[in-house]
């Protein structure tokens, strides 16, 4: 029965994939998009990713926390809110993917689009800011539905806007379902479920529970959820990575050439030059969401009247996401190789096939034995804060389509895709959240292009300020 629904699912997403996955060439068009809108807003806001690093630093320990700002949450719980649907599983099965189908090639063009992306999440979390919509209940609403519809309509481009609006709506409910939901379950299963012994579907049920008791409180649970579970489990993780790291010290540098000769000499196995950059700008933005929009509607209910502000704390997540989380990932990956069994199947077959979770666990296991344990109750934890982050985001989406009233059906097709994905197998999970995730990037650069202009405007008068020190300091 499993097999049979795991086969149907396939059937779909296959068909899904011809649409959505045009190729121009070798490069599917999405992949193209992401590849411009990333270079575009890293050069017209000369390089804010540089310049606004140190600034992001002191705005996110709050040292300009005003408590009389208009918001829900504040920049630091906006951030790990952000950081929850991003750092978890695709840093721990998502590297080890990008192993297993790209070779360590893949891991250089994650770090290299991930620098570039910190400029795209300026640019959606400073629209959603200043866009976004104060609800007669206090709540708020933003992101990229928001800004592109009404952005554009400033400018001009009403009928665009509407419909750059919709077909995001459409795309980010399917990512809360793909990469937000079943993704996480699947890999999690991989992980905690096997290793506690329970059935796929029942682990899904207990899972599908324990998220339902959350999401049910709103954005104000999930911040004070959030920023209890993601520094923790960080925290927990790095640990672990740079023990094994500092331990076997003398073999980073093996480890970086591997990374970076693969990148441009990769093995034929791995689909050459395009498939391993493919692969890589694949799954860096899986995992850190640059380009997509999504953040912006976290970071759209963090408390400040300044826009700016909050799109410089955001540009901090693909950095602490991808270049260091998933850098520590795959280093520890590689460190191991010639005594990790899952990743010597993967790269000695001649058939590729997507690896996640389980190789970056017995990467681990090989130095430290026990860690298989914490690493899965991790992962479980992981999981849990993407899903409930990930509600958010498809809630935004599909209220913005539906309205109100009908939320009770989105929350009855999110929390059964939790199910769904625990008893499917990672490929077709993996392909549908691909689908879904990357597609938002489409109407989000298309449309943050026109407002470009509007947003340098308001970056140079923040900036002003800031250099003339005219910002009151809190802490």
């Amino acid at each position: 029965m499993l097999d049979r629904i795991d086969e149907i699912f396939g059937f779909f997403v296959g068909k899904l994939a011809s649409v959505l996955f045009y190729k121009i060439g070798a490069f599917p068009i999405i992949i193209i998009v992401l590849l411009l809108g990333a270079f575009i807003f890293t050069v017209y806001f000369k390089f804010i990713n540089v310049r606004g690093f140190r600034h992001s630093i002191d705005i996110i320990r709050g040292k300009y926390d005003n408590p009389r700002d208009t918001g829900q949450i504040s920049h630091f719980q906006a951030l790990t809110s952000a950081l929850s649907a991003t750092i978890g599983l695709g840093n721990i099965a998502g590297v080890a993917a990008a192993v297993s189908l790209g070779g360590p090639g893949a891991v250089f063009w994650m770090i290299f689009i991930a620098f570039f992306s910190m400029s795209a999440k300026f640019v959606s979390a400073t629209l959603g800011q200043l866009y976004r919509r104060i609800n007669d209940d206090g709540s708020i609403s933003g992101g990229p539905m928001y800004y592109l519809s009404i952005g554009l309509k400033e400018k001009g481009f009403n009928r665009l806007g509407k419909i750059l609006g919709a077909m995001y709506a459409i795309f980010i409910i399917g990512g809360a379902f793909g990469g937000g939901n079943m993704f996480q379950a699947n890999q999690s299963y991989e992980l905690f479920g096997k290793l506690i012994g329970i059935p796929s579907y029942l682990y899904g049920l207990i899972l599908a529970t324990l998220v339902g008791i959350v999401i049910i409180g709103g954005i104000k649970r999930i911040g004070q959820t959030t920023e209890k579970i993601v520094p923790s489990m960080v925290a927990i993780y790095i640990t672990a990575s740079l023990f094994i790291i500092l331990t076997n010290i003398s073999k980073i540098p093996e480890v970086v050439s591997l990374i970076f000769n693969e990148a441009f000499a990769p093995n034929a196995i791995y689909g050459g030059f395009i498939g391993v950059l493919i692969t890589g700008i694949q799954r860096a933005v899986f995992s850190n969401e640059g380009g997509v929009g999504s953040a912006s509607i976290a970071h759209s209910a963090a408390k400040t009247d300044e826009p700016v502000r909050e799109g410089i704390v955001a540009m901090i997540g693909p950095f602490i996401d991808t270049i260091l989380v998933c850098f520590m990932t795959a280093s520890v990956i590689l460190i191991t190789a010639d005594n990790n069994p899952t990743y010597q199947d993967a790269v000695g077959s001649k058939v590729k096939f997507a690896v996640g979770a389980s190789m970056t666990s017995d990467a681990f296991e090989t130095t430290i034995s026990w860690f298989p344990w914490v690493l899965a109750f991790s992962v479980f934890l992981f999981a849990y804060s993407t899903m409930i982050s990930w509600y958010y985001y498809g809630d935004k989406g599909w209220k913005y389509l539906f309205g109100s009233s009908s939320i009770k059906i989105y929350q009855i097709l999110f929390l059964s895709a939790i199910i769904l994905g625990s008893v499917t197998s990672l490929g077709n999970v993996m392909e549908f959240s691909d689908l879904m995730i990357l597609s938002c990037a489409f109407p989000n650069i298309i449309g943050c292009i026109f407002l470009l202009p509007t947003l340098k405007e308001k970056l140079n008068e923040y900036w002003t300020k800031y250099n003339n020190g005219e910002f009151k300091v809190y802490k």
